[in-house]
């Protein structure tokens, strides 16, 4: 089984959530490989490479992503387009919204630079709009973990949106945008990813 962690905003692939992925696979699914790919690059980049990269994994073996926050957008519209299984760890659904918070209508050209090397401008915000998450095409290869206390994004709105277009959706209580205690509920995030994966069909090579 391939995975691939889909890290988020100000993150990159060295996400401490990819990083305990990585090892608790190694150690209790050591048929697993886990990807984790650096994302800092402008939205279209991010959904032509993820998309591209899911379809060569899935010559030879299942695939399944694992994608948080803004990461958890960009898996929605891979496996969108995929068909792809995806889990999804406080997913970002609205980030035309949300991420208006770094556009104060000044004349900069580059509204926010992430941590990773991003520079977000007023074009990768329109991307977003223009690429807004209406409906999910899988429900059933699509699984949302989700934290009633982050403070960050509206758990409420994304847990609606989910539930809604028919995937599973899991609440928690308290916790934080971060998921910070990711590694304790990394047991039932294996689950759900091997249910998801259960799923999920090997595309075959076109000769």
């Amino acid at each position: 089984m391939n995975i691939v962690y889909v890290h988020g905003l100000d993150s990159d692939a060295n996400s401490n959530k990819g990083l305990l992925l990585e090892q608790y696979c190694q150690e209790n699914y050591p048929n697993s490989k886990v990807y984790r790919p650096d994302l800092n690059q402008s939205p279209e980049q991010v959904f032509s490479y993820l998309t591209k990269l899911v379809d060569e994994l899935s010559q030879d073996a299942k695939t399944v992503l694992i994608g948080s926050s803004l990461g958890g957008y960009f898996s929605t519209l891979v496996s969108n387009r995929t068909g792809c299984g995806a889990l999804l760890l406080n997913p970002s659904t609205q980030p035309h919204v949300t991420l208006q918070r770094f556009n104060d209508d000044n004349s900069n050209e580059i509204l926010y630079t992430t941590s990773g090397g991003w520079a977000i401008t007023k074009n990768h915000l329109q991307w977003f709009a223009d690429h807004p998450l209406s409906s999910i095409v899988n429900p059933k290869k699509v699984a949302a973990l989700i934290k009633e206390g982050d403070e960050l994004l509206n758990a409420s709105l994304s847990a609606k949106f989910y539930s809604e277009q028919g995937a599973r959706v899991i609440l928690q209580e308290g916790g934080d945008h971060r998921f910070s205690d990711f590694r304790e509920h990394l047991p039932e995030v294996m689950r759900l990813v091997q249910q998801l994966y259960s799923r999920t069909t090997i595309k075959v090579l076109q000769r």
